[in-house]
């Protein structure tokens, strides 16, 4: 049976050996922290080096790096296209239908072809003088393919009618023919509507990348980048505008244009329903061809 004082040994002895590992474990911790502090790195100077391209810091990306970090929105037309990827299709589509329907409207709406004078003045000059009968005034309007003979035509066709009758045809024609004419305005004015509203989409898409981009990087405080994520967003409004401001300009222009060709097709018209009605019919040979008659004096009775 072992005694009480050489329990008490042992238990002393190894309360005694922790108690050195611990000490041992202690100096190597503190004493290996101080002496790193002793030999540490140097301190930080006063005036601390900016971190530049000419004197990068330690630990940071090389000049090179740094250039290309800090080259924001691409300004040559390879780099925007290739920035703008699959964004850029709908632009150019949108951009190709304007141009196209643009330079249509501009060789269709020329006055030269709706209201050919080398047709409507001898028209009119015949017309006036009554050197025309029904079946030649519709022979030549059919000949004619411009749009104020397609007008003409309708006219003519109710030859000897009353007025009314006449001036209502002439109305018809001319509504079929100024829809003939703004046909593909409509075209340009949905570019013009459309291309913005597809711009903005493309921005506040690309946005929500960018910022996404740059929480997922853990960069949120880092501004230049977040700069250039938004200034790449905004290209696709820039495009937008790019496009739909040349179209409405064009759709304006060209609107205006039809109402012009509109209102002297109007003015023609009426001297066309002037002439061939049957009030007009009617006083051309009062004026013209009916001669006047004078009254006959009366016979003098014979004095009885």
């Amino acid at each position: 049976m072992r005694s009480p004082d050489s329990s008490f040994n042992k238990f002393a002895g190894l309360h005694y050996a922790v108690l050195a590992v611990g000490a041992v474990v202690f100096v190597a911790t503190f004493g290996g922290t101080s002496h790193a502090q002793e030999t540490g790195p140097t301190p930080i100077p006063t005036n601390p080096v900016v971190d530049t391209p000419e004197n990068p810091a330690s630990g940071t990306d090389s000049p090179t790096q740094t250039a290309e970090k800090s080259t924001g929105i691409p300004t040559h037309p390879v780099e925007i296209i290739e920035q703008m990827s699959g964004w850029l299709v709908p632009f150019l589509i949108a951009s190709v239908i304007s141009v196209w329907f643009t330079i249509e409207r501009v060789v269709v709406l020329r006055r030269s072809r709706v209201i050919p004078r080398s047709f409507v003045e001898p028209f009119l000059e015949n017309l006036h003088k009554g050197k025309l009968d029904s079946a030649t005034a519709v022979s030549q309007c059919r000949k004619n393919d411009s749009p104020i003979a397609s007008v003409f035509l309708h006219g003519v066709e109710k030859w000897g009618r009353p007025c009314v009758e006449v001036e209502q045809a002439v109305i018809d024609g001319g509504e079929r023919q100024i829809g003939h004419l703004r046909r593909h305005l409509r075209v340009l004015n949905g570019v013009a509507t459309v291309t913005p509203l597809l711009g903005l989409l493309g921005t506040v898409v690309g946005m929500i990348q960018a910022f996404n981009d740059i929480a997922s990087a853990g960069a949120m405080g880092k501004a230049d980048q977040l700069a250039v994520g938004i200034a790449m967003a905004l290209l696709t409004t820039a495009f937008g505008l790019a496009i739909a401001i040349p179209s409405l300009i064009m759709y304006m222009y060209l609107s205006g244009r039809v109402e012009a060709l509109v209102m002297e097709m109007d003015e023609l018209s009426q001297k066309v329903v002037r002439q061939v009605s049957a009030e007009g019919l009617a006083a051309k040979p009062a004026s013209k061809t009916r001669p006047r008659t004078t009254p006959s004096p009366e016979p003098s009775e014979a004095v009885a």
